[in-house]
């Protein structure tokens, strides 16, 4: 376990995934992260990589032939290396092996970096295309916020504020796993969403068309929250195991599988393309108060 911290932040992050373990202010008192209690969902914040969500049939094609992954890649479940650290940041890294070719035929290198500054946490994503010919990939994030911060608040006490006026409709989750082609009216003119346990029943909210580049967690009851800023992740998630004390905010570059998917990788909406040489970065961070 790797821990980072400032005058404001103790931030903690496995090996294992390069995942989030914890957000603790100190000057709150507040742990902001869930806690991965394995009666909802054993996970806190996994990094999403290669392909974000489901694929149709477990597996997807490239140059002809037929690949099988895990829902959301396998970084989620792969040992990352330290490349990197300081009292207030670290990189971890994942490249390209004998297990990954297997899976995924591509050369890699995948470092995700964390970083504090006061009582903000930055995370950040640079995939390197180490080989000769184009990379496809996705990339996401995936964690999952405690609801309610504040003993003796509830769920209901909470709600979801955006930066900018939505009216975007929501992509559902059909009942083989795969997305939707066609969106379902959902906001209507307005920055705020109320948040209940039930409107997660049917899986996560899943937006192509939002306009916000940052959701705030408000409690209408007292001062504490978060705000998550992200830019350049033109998808969003939105979730909530069922009944769980959490929300989960999730900006994606990629998308699941939709419903009339032709399984080739390269087709698949949302992938990215990355010439031999290039590099990709994406950021996001999470602001406690």
């Amino acid at each position: 376990m790797i821990t980072i911290s400032n005058e404001t932040l103790s931030v903690s992050i496995a090996t294992m995934g390069a995942e989030l373990q914890n957000i603790y202010n100190k000057q709150t008192g507040i742990e902001y992260l869930w806690d991965g209690n394995p009666d909802f969902w054993p996970k806190r914040s996994p990094v999403l990589f290669p392909v974000i969500g489901g694929l149709k049939y477990g597996s997807y094609i490239h140059d002809g032939a037929t690949y099988h992954f895990n829902r959301h890649g396998f970084a989620r479940e792969s040992e990352f290396t330290v490349e990197q650290q300081t009292e207030n940041s670290v990189t971890l890294v994942l490249e390209t092996s004998d297990e990954t070719l297997k899976v995924y035929p591509f050369q890699f290198k995948f470092s995700v970096t964390y970083s504090l500054s006061g009582g903000e946490l930055k995370n950040t994503y640079l995939i390197e295309n180490k080989g000769t010919e184009p990379l496809l990939f996705s990339v996401g994030a995936h964690p999952a916020f405690r609801v309610p911060l504040v003993e003796g608040e509830d769920f209901t006490d909470y709600y979801l504020a955006f930066n900018k006026e939505e009216n975007a409709g929501i992509y559902p989750i059909l009942e083989d796993g795969l997305i939707s082609n066609s969106s379902v009216p959902f906001f209507n003119s307005t920055k705020e969403l109320p948040i209940k346990k039930e409107l997660f029943y049917k899986d996560a909210l899943i937006f192509k068309e939002l306009k916000s580049t940052a959701i705030s967690i408000f409690s209408k009851k007292s001062k504490h929250g978060l705000t998550y800023n992200y830019e350049n992740f033109p998808y969003m998630g939105i979730w909530n195991a069922k009944d769980a004390d959490f929300i989960c905010i999730e900006p994606w570059c990629g998308l699941g599988d939709v419903e009339d998917t032709t399984g080739i990788l390269a087709e698949k909406e949302g992938i990215n393309k990355l010439d031999a040489a290039g590099s990709f970065t994406r950021s996001w961070t999470v602001a406690t108060f």
